[in-house]
């Protein structure tokens, strides 16, 4: 199966050898820098680069396109795609809102193809742990999940994306798609109530020219910030939020309440995790994508750590760096599925214009109840 990559970054180059680990045939490269797509292209051996995404579409005919742009660049891309009847593979956030992630979705399902949407943390090896274990009944049925994290970015990382709603900037787009996939992998995805707050503590960051790999914008952190000259962006994006959600899960006969917090510019105190929480036990997993030990509360009233499987080491891809590795786990169950394969449930456009929809409420922050006017309130 040929394969045409949209983005020249960090995501353009892990998606290339994703698919190429998979078996399918990388034909073509696009970006919106004529030297950069073609110094890239050169140093991946991809034989097509090109900075017009439609021509390239005509000239390679790909059976497959992967969408490794920031958010704000993906409705556009993958509409002249599904004209094509392409299959598609897109990082997440699928679009920019949940209005364009729908009609994407729809026209998906019109054209008959298959999507994938690559929140694809669910496939670290301790969260596919956690999957097996709440599934074999080691907590009981699942009440509760807590997921915490903090980044502590850095607040003078140079403007761009990130900082902006209308290019798929903004934490929940980048942190909670990730946490909240993890969670319907584990407990369930049938996400019945959710209510969150919002908040920009960041305002602005400086205007740098230069930076093109996301991976390496943190070199391009200004030495001197009271430089006059620098010249500053808005930001319009929360970097900061608080969501709760309730989810029918197979394995509980009531709705399992889930806590997603994070902050993106405050420091940790203690580790990161996600906690999943049940009648009769816990699952703790550390890092802020569950990515690090397990450990086991049960009948012993004692946390354990647990080694990770066998069968689930062997599984988990020869690759270095735990996003390369859930790009190449995911990217083989796509291609398995699209090959007419048997596999495990995965996100696709569905859950990509879920989600979106789902940040587009939150991002209204119209959760709120002025208490100020109740009986006894202070004045």
């Amino acid at each position: 199966m040929k394969v045409l990559v949209a983005g020249t970054g960090f995501a353009g180059e892990g998606h290339t050898d994703a698919f190429r680990a998979a078996g399918a045939d990388v034909v073509g490269m696009v970006g919106r820098t004529p030297h950069v797509v073609r110094d890239v292209a050169a140093k991946k051996s991809i034989p097509y680069a090109g900075t017009d995404w439609a021509a390239a579409l005509e000239t390679c005919k790909p059976d497959i396109v992967t969408i490794a742009t920031p958010g704000g660049a993906h409705f556009e891309p993958i509409k002249q795609a599904l004209h094509y009847s392409c299959h598609v593979f897109v990082d997440k956030p699928m679009t920019h809102s949940g209005e364009t992630a729908v009609e994407l979705t729809e026209l998906a399902e019109q054209k008959g193809v298959k999507t994938a949407y690559a929140a694809s943390f669910r496939y670290t090896a301790s969260v596919r742990h956690a999957q097996e274990l709440l599934a074999a009944g080691a907590i009981g049925e699942p009440t509760e999940v807590e997921c915490i994290s903090h980044f502590n970015l850095e607040r003078d990382i140079p403007f761009g994306w990130s900082h902006r709603a209308e290019d798929g900037g903004g934490r929940l787009n980048n942190n909670f798609t990730h946490t909240l996939s993890i969670v319907s992998a584990v407990v369930g995805d049938k996400i019945t109530s959710i209510s969150g707050e919002v908040r920009d503590d960041l305002i602005r960051a400086p205007i740098v020219e230069g930076v093109h790999n996301f991976a390496t914008r943190r070199d391009f952190i200004p030495k001197d910030l009271n430089d006059p000259s620098i010249k500053w962006g808005a930001s319009n994006v929360e970097w900061s939020y608080t969501v709760l959600a309730q989810i029918e899960s197979p394995f509980a006969e009531r709705p399992v309440s889930v806590l997603f917090k994070h902050g993106g510019l405050v420091p940790r105190f203690n580790d990161d995790h996600i906690v999943f929480y049940g009648t009769q036990g816990a699952i703790y997993l550390q890092g802020h994508y569950g990515s690090g030990q397990l450990s086991h509360y049960g009948s012993d009233k004692q946390w354990t750590n647990l080694p990770l499987p066998e069968h689930i080491a062997a599984s988990t891809p020869n690759v270095p760096g735990e996003t390369e590795q859930c790009w190449h786990y995911m990217i083989n169950e796509f291609l398995r599925d699209i090959r007419g394969e048997t596999v495990a449930p995965y996100p696709t456009f569905t859950q990509g214009s879920q989600y979106q929809q789902f940040i587009d409420l939150i991002r209204r922050n119209a959760n709120w109840t002025d208490v100020t006017k109740l009986e006894g309130s202070a004045s």
